[in-house]
């Protein structure tokens, strides 16, 4: 199993001052940054294959695994186009995705408890495998993911009015896909690149992806475990004041 973290975009709704302006995956809670947490984590996970697909200031998150030691040395893809959307971040680590095996695609800007990967990675069998969180705050920002009768039927921001679901809730940023899946991911991530559609977030071909119907997906239930993905100057605050305190120690560090 192969995760790929997406730490290329710039991170502009944070609003950090322009002379300080670090990669998301940079931001440190409790002395450790978010990417030393998902090392820390995957590592106790036993994936130890891990590509960064990097954009804005590489050069500090370069630094950043340096400084940690960290070895193996995840390999480094970067997307020169950081400044569109995360779905050429996503294409320019193709070859990672398709090279065979399972996929974890993953963002870089979550904090998350480590019940929120081990669901992700639970079974030995290669699956297709979204997460759920049902205990979430309804609005426009949360990416939503409806199921009915157990089946993904949609994965967006906005939702039609029309919509037939049994469950609803905010889909953690997240995804696992078995060899196929990660190999049709990849296809319909290229014809996004192919038409020009480069603004696009990444969570759009997922979309495609389960929509067509050519693979199939299980849902993982995470609400209950802590988790916060970090857009907002206050989702930092609310990340150090709810969510940190809520975290399980990390395995292999002192608490």
């Amino acid at each position: 199993m192969r995760a790929i973290i997406l730490a290329a975009g710039r991170g502009l709704r944070l609003q950090q001052p322009e002379d300080r302006q670090l990669p998301k995956c940079l931001l440190r809670f409790a002395g450790k940054s978010l990417l030393e947490r998902h090392l820390i984590l995957l590592r106790a996970a036993g994936i130890e294959e891990i590509v960064l697909a990097l954009g804005f200031r590489r050069e500090l998150v370069e630094q950043e695994l340096t400084r940690l030691r960290w070895r193996p040395r995840p390999e480094i893809v970067v997307n020169g186009r950081f400044e569109l959307g995360s779905v050429l971040t996503v294409h320019t680590a193709a070859e990672a995705m398709t090279r065979g095996g399972e996929v974890l695609l993953m963002d870089a800007d979550v904090l998350y408890d480590d019940r929120i990967l081990g669901a992700l990675v639970a079974g030995r069998t290669p699956v297709n495998r979204l997460l759920i969180d049902r205990d979430f705050e309804a609005g426009d920002e949360p990416v939503k993911l409806c199921v009915r009768n157990g089946v993904p039927v949609e994965l967006r921001k906005q939702l039609e009015p029309n919509l037939q679901y049994d469950a609803i809730g905010e889909s953690v940023g997240f995804f696992r896909f078995d060899q196929s899946g990660a190999r049709r991911l990849a296809a319909i991530v290229a014809s996004y690149a192919d038409r020009e559609l480069g603004h696009m977030p990444h969570e759009e071909a997922v979309r495609d992806l389960i929509r067509e119907g050519s693979q199939r997906f299980e849902v993982a239930d995470v609400s209950g475990a802590p988790w916060i993905e970090i857009d907002f100057s206050v989702d930092v605050e609310r990340a150090e004041r709810e969510i940190l305190p809520e975290l399980r120690s990390l395995p292999g560090v002192a608490a």
